[in-house]
């Protein structure tokens, strides 16, 4: 009897072995990574990116930092979860999107959603060209021994100084800098990451940094907002002569944006920088 019940437990293993086996191999299999997308797809994922607005650099197939910084921007925009890779997923997302749209329209001016954190450089007739950036991560941090905090400010400004290439300030170079309130600046910088992560400036990818400052000349209105603050720039739109007393103001005043009620009064200095009188009097006269 005794021999009988180990053969009927050998029996009883071999079976459950044989029912496992396949599911065990459809797991192993589904943990596959998926298949990547053929030069043909991801030409037409970055077709579409840029069709819809998004910043890819050139349409070519290839899966470079430019079509990298065109997807996470869409996926900061639509609300998908960030990863920077164009998947099969990713592709019919792009497919059936809309373009993104500007929050005011009308006039060509630039917006800086810090909510979705990105930048749209917006044209005359609404349209838009999309980048990732980053911005101030809010946190504090010492500035010429004073308390200071890293804050990207909110409303409505110009671009009122700027740098050609690069400029070395002491909280990290700058790449083609566009200067829109005290030492707060637009500026290409090697590292641009999901969340915000300078101490006040708004960072986009390099690649992009020098033709947006071309395209951003001086006194180019900056809207900048996030999901309860938005100030209107359409009366500087409409009256130059208001624009430009706001370069005026923005280019003669110093930085002096403060947060808090702390005794230290935290500021959210970022860069003392001496202004160009030069390129100024070129916007001005």
């Amino acid at each position: 009897m005794s021999i009988r019940k180990l053969n009927m437990k050998f029996l009883l293993t071999i079976c459950l072995l044989l029912i496992s086996t396949p599911s065990t191999v459809s797991a192993q299999q589904s943990k596959k990574p998926p298949a990547p997308l053929t030069r043909a797809q991801r030409t037409e994922a970055e077709r579409r990116l840029s069709d819809m607005g998004y910043w890819t650099g050139a349409v070519d197939g290839l899966f470079d930092s430019a079509t990298r910084s065109a997807v996470i921007a869409f996926q900061k925009w639509e609300g998908r979860p960030i990863t920077g890779q164009l998947t099969v997923t990713e592709l019919e997302a792009i497919l059936t999107s809309a373009s993104p749209k500007a929050r005011e329209v009308g006039y060509a001016h630039v917006e800086v959603d810090l909510h979705r954190q990105v930048l749209l450089l917006v044209n005359e007739n609404d349209g838009v060209r999309v980048l990732p950036i980053s911005s101030g991560t809010g946190k504090s941090f010492m500035d010429d021994g004073q308390m200071s905090i890293a804050y990207t400010p909110r409303g409505r400004f110009v671009v009122y100084d700027k740098t050609v290439g690069w400029e070395k300030p002491p909280f990290g170079s700058m790449y083609y800098p566009n200067y829109i309130s005290g030492g707060v600046a637009i500026h290409g910088y090697r590292s641009v990451p999901n969340q915000p992560a300078s101490h006040g400036c708004i960072r986009i990818p390099m690649f992009a940094a020098r033709e947006l400052s071309k395209l951003m000349q001086l006194g180019t209105i900056v809207l900048v907002y996030d999901q309860v603050s938005f100030v209107s720039g359409k009366s500087w739109a409409e009256n130059p002569t208001l624009r430009q007393a706001a370069t005026v103001n923005s280019a003669s005043s110093e930085y002096t944006y403060r947060r808090g009620e702390a005794k230290t009064k935290p500021r959210s200095v970022v860069i003392k920088k001496t202004r160009s009188k030069i390129i100024q009097a070129g916007y001005l006269k």
